[in-house]
């Protein structure tokens, strides 16, 4: 069963997408980044190949010929996947094929909006019986 990690106050939250993404990666394994939209999709693939000066995280829109052979790949929609590892979700509803993944990763920023999305989000993870982990980022660094 897919174990759901919410990491909540999030913010700024795709710098914090890039911080989490890099670290799964170090870890030796590959991520699925769900974005809401193509524009969301192009300026996180932007913040992830310049987010650390050092140590170059490589990765592709789910289109892109190489997007099986790089660790990261990041689609706005329902795409079919070579690896069934991680995925993070920045899209406000869940997933489609989360449960395809053995963990979810779910951002929660500061906004009451997003609060209340990602609530209902929970809500439905858990009504579903999967088990939910959560983060409180403003009392932990990442």
């Amino acid at each position: 069963m897919t174990r759901i990690d919410f990491y909540s106050n999030a913010e700024p939250k795709l710098q914090v997408a890039c911080q989490l993404v890099a670290r799964i990666v170090q870890q030796g394994l590959r991520v699925f980044v769900y974005a809401p939209d193509e524009n969301t999709a192009r300026t996180f693939d932007e913040l992830l190949r310049t987010y650390q000066p050092v140590g170059f995280i490589l990765g592709f829109t789910a289109r892109h010929a190489l997007s099986s052979e790089t660790p990261v790949v990041i689609a706005c929609g329902d795409v079919e996947m070579v690896h069934r590892q991680v995925m993070v979700n920045l899209h406000a509803d869940s997933p489609p094929s989360f449960s395809r993944f053995e963990r979810l990763v779910e951002l929660v920023g500061l906004g009451d909006d997003d609060r209340q999305l990602a609530r209902s989000r929970f809500r439905f993870y858990r009504d579903r019986g999967y088990e939910i982990n959560h983060y409180d980022l403003s009392k932990a660094s990442i």
